[in-house]
């Protein structure tokens, strides 16, 4: 048996947005995007391999889920995004207008800075030291 994560969920204002937001600046891709007869939108995005961990968008369509958009988990920073290169990142976020919360921070052990998306949520970008 194999157990491992899928996707983290999402609620967003507008789907196209928050894709866009993420493949521009993180550069993931949409896994999956498919739209029911009844108008349910299923939107993943990624990074390779695809069943790595991902996103998946769910628009907020109730009054108590727009509520919570930007701000599902109290606060507190939404996710973790792990890169290689968080000089080069930064300086694309900073490009792109991304808001920032601190600059890089570094250890001996990792660099890490936070930073939010278009609804608000944040973000936390670490590099890992070898």
């Amino acid at each position: 048996m194999k157990n491992y994560l899928g996707r983290i969920v999402l609620l967003v204002e507008d789907y196209e947005k928050s894709a866009n937001f993420y493949e521009t600046n993180f550069g993931f891709k949409r896994i999956f995007d498919v739209t029911t007869d009844v108008g349910q939108r299923f939107l993943h995005i990624g990074s390779e391999p695809l069943d790595s961990l991902g996103i998946w968008f769910l628009k907020a369509d109730t009054k108590r889920q727009r509520e919570r958009v930007g701000n599902q988990t109290g606060e507190q920073p939404t996710m973790v995004i792990y890169t290689t290169e968080i000089e080069a990142l930064y300086e694309r976020l900073k490009s792109n207008g991304v808001k920032l919360k601190t600059e890089i921070i570094k250890t001996p052990e990792y660099a890490f800075l936070h930073c939010y998306d278009l609804d608000g949520n944040e973000i936390v970008v670490t590099e890992l030291k070898e």
